[in-house]
Formats: structure tokens, sequence, C-alpha cells
């Protein structure tokens, strides 16, 4: 026999009991304690059980409902499908799908691409909603159809004047507002217009479709040559080559959501390829030298990345207050790379990558040496890589520096010693 089912999480719509299923309306009759926000709860004023306010944290309301349910039936409201970017995953966590009945409504996405007209099997999907806005531009990139949950300070506006300030603007803007209730409201917007627009409503759904219907998505694999980059002509010659980018991102072991560190990042070309490749992480940009750091800051905005944080500063002396990264780049270091990895390998997560661009002797020896008296013996490569160039009508290859590259992880603790 199945065990009882003491809490029924209940989806519902801007509408309230309208479109709720007899199933659901039973659940509510039955239940002696019903727990939802403020606007769910007004929807049943003839119910006479204990109520409970979703309101604040949320970790104290689910222990009072775990302590409820074992003596009567509890009703907890939410909006659309309790599990679609819903509290159903902290109910389901906190008290175990076994004690928990769900029954969902169509989600605010659904309604939203119903009312737009437009098909969403082949879209992404994105909650800002209580989040930050950090890296939205850089998730987008990849997307052709997106539906993005929002909050006052993630608001459709400020997204569309996010984007309009990094070019972002090929795309077609709906924003759904009260979806299923009686001031329902839909408007298709460019987005210069809705980043204009001034009577959005809290309650919405943003949805972007690229204008060009031709559009293909980037390579996964970024490999932007240098003339992508914006860089003052003295300093040509010290941005990192693609070449050298690509074996030391793969090196760096990236993923979806790490956390990277760019010492030294001049012109931030590895920066804005790590982002990259880590759309749901951060990466943060270290360069000392002011110049740099305005061209860092500038190829940002031309690739419209915006998962990065230009910090300008002297390493190590910055990195103290940085969040512990997954992966770390080195490609300067201003005499400073023993103190610099040093650092490194304090905050590295466990499993970690550190790599280190090298072109002096002297520079590649220290580097060596520091990581060996870590007992870390280092991965290096000699990269020489030479180019074809124009001459007259033929073509010849032109050698660029060789660049060593060391690349070691910090070892994983399997056990600590009791």
């Amino acid at each position: 026999m199945s065990p009882r089912r003491a809490i029924t999480l209940v989806g519902i719509g801007d509408d309230g009991c309208v479109s709720l299923t007899s199933r659901a309306v039973s659940a509510v009759t039955k239940a002696g304690v019903l727990v939802g926000g403020e606007r769910h709860l007004e929807f049943f004023p003839q119910f006479h059980g204990e109520r409970i306010v979703l309101k604040g944290g949320l970790s104290t309301v689910l222990d009072r409902v775990a302590e409820l349910a074992e003596e009567q039936n509890v009703c907890v409201l939410a909006s659309g499908d309790p599990m679609f970017f819903g509290i159903g995953g902290l109910v389901i966590k906190r008290l175990g799908a076994e004690h928990v009945e769900i029954l969902p409504q169509p989600s605010s996405v659904q309604w939203a691409f119903a009312r737009a007209g437009l098909k969403w099997d082949d879209a992404a999907f994105l909650s800002l909603h209580g989040r930050s806005a950090e890296g939205f531009l850089t998730r987008l990139r990849r997307h052709a159809k997106v539906a993005i949950l929002t909050d006052e300070n993630t608001s459709p506006p400020v997204l569309a004047r996010r984007m309009t300030e990094h070019g972002e603007t090929a795309w077609i803007a709906w924003v759904c507002e009260n979806l299923g209730g009686p001031d329902e409201r839909v408007r298709r917007f460019t987005v210069e217009d809705l980043a204009a627009c001034q009577d959005i409503g809290p309650l919405n759904v943003l949805l972007l479709v690229r204008s060009d219907p031709s559009w293909r998505g980037p390579c996964t694999i970024p490999f932007l040559h240098e003339d992508a980059f914006a860089k003052r002509m003295p300093k040509k010659g010290l941005i990192t080559k693609r070449e050298v980018r690509l074996l030391s991102l793969a090196a760096m072991g990236i993923r979806p959501d790490s956390v990277i560190w760019d010492i030294g990042a001049g012109s931030g070309s590895v920066s804005v390829e790590a982002a990259l490749l880590a759309p749901e992480g951060r990466v943060y940009a270290i360069e000392v030298d002011q110049e740099g750091v305005e061209m860092c800051r500038e190829n940002l905005r031309a690739h419209a990345v915006d998962n990065v944080r230009v910090i300008a500063g002297r390493a190590p002396e910055v990195l103290a207050d940085l969040e512990p990264p997954d992966a770390v780049f080195v490609g300067g270091s201003k005499g400073s790379i023993e103190e610099i990895i040093d650092i490194v390998f304090d905050r590295l997560q466990p499993g970690g990558h550190l790599v280190v661009n090298a072109i002096t002797l002297e520079n590649a020896g220290e580097t060596y040496q520091v990581l060996r008296r870590r007992g870390l013996v280092p991965e290096v490569t000699l990269l020489q890589v030479s180019r074809a160039e124009p001459l007259a009508h033929y073509l010849r290859y032109e050698a660029l520096n060789p660049i060593q590259i060391f690349a070691v992880s910090k070892p994983i603790q399997t056990g600590v010693a009791s």
C-alpha cells in the first residue's frame, strides 16, 4: 500500500479558482492547512482552516508544514507549474516525494508562448527572478528563442537596455503580463522600444526571438583571431595568439559553470573566450595596466560578454577577495609569479587547473621551480606556430614567438586523517 500523501502542491494561475480541476479544488477543500503567497490565499476567502503565508525564508515554513502534515492534510499553493522554476523542488527536497502529490497548472511560460502564437519546443528558458542579470547576454548568444522569468530588478526594460548597450538588438520581444488574469496583456516590441518602455507590470514573462530566421548559433569553440579584439598598436604583439589560447583554454578544463581567474588579462582575449565557454560561470579579469583595463572593457562590450568582472589592480594583492576559482590562467605576472602561484594554489578548488604562459626562459624556469617546490610535476608544452603570410604572389611562413605552456591540477584529497 502506498504511503499517505498528506501534502498536496497545487498550481494556480492568475485567474484563481476558475481553471482549477475538480481534483485540485477537492485537495483545498479537504485540507486543514492552506499555505501560499498572500495573492494565492486571497483566492480562497471561504477557507476556514489554518493559513500560512509564504513570505521570507521558506525553511521555517517548510519545517512547520512537515510538522502539521503528521496529523492533517496540508495544501500548498504555487504559481503555474510548481516544478518549473517554482517551489516544488524545495518542497520535495524537504518533505520527500513520497509524501507530496503535485497537481500542476500550465506554467506562465506555456501561457506566454500560447498568447504570442509561438511554438516553444525549441526554446531555451532562463529565470532571472531573484537572481542577478550578470551573464544574461553571454547565455543569450547561443539561442534563437528564449523565455525569461523576470523581477523588478531584472525587468524587461532593464534587460533591453543591457542588450542595447552591447549592440544585441536583432531580436523581437514579447512582454506577456498577468497571464490568465482579467488584466492580461501581451505586447510585441523591438529591443530599442522595449528599453524605453515604462509601463511594464511586475508579473510578466519576456520572450525573445531572433529577428533573422536564418540565424545560426556561434561555434562551440570560439577560436577568435587577434584582429577580433581591440588593442593598441604598440601592444599588438602582447595579445595571446589564438593558437595559444586554444591549447591554454583546453588545459584549463573549463565547465559551463566554472569560476575562472585570468591574471594579466591585457586586452581580455582569454577572458572573453573563457566566458563564452562558461556561460553559467564567471570570469575575473585581473589587469594592473589602466590601458589594458580599458581595452578589456571595450572588448567585453564588443563581444556582448557580461559574465566577466574586470579587476583593476596588481596580482597577487587583488586576488584575496575573489571567489575561489575552478581554473586559473596566468598570462602576465609582473615579476610576481611565485607569489601568484602560492595564492592560486591556496584558493584553487580541489581538482582545479592552473595554466601559466611563459615567454622568457627566466619566467619559465621560475614557474617550473615554484611548482616543483610544491611537489607538482607540470605538463609543459613548447608551442611554436608559423602562419602563412603573403609575399608578392606567394605565401611564406612567418613564425610567432614560441610559448611555453605550463599546466597543472590541484590534487583532490580523497580522505582526511582522523
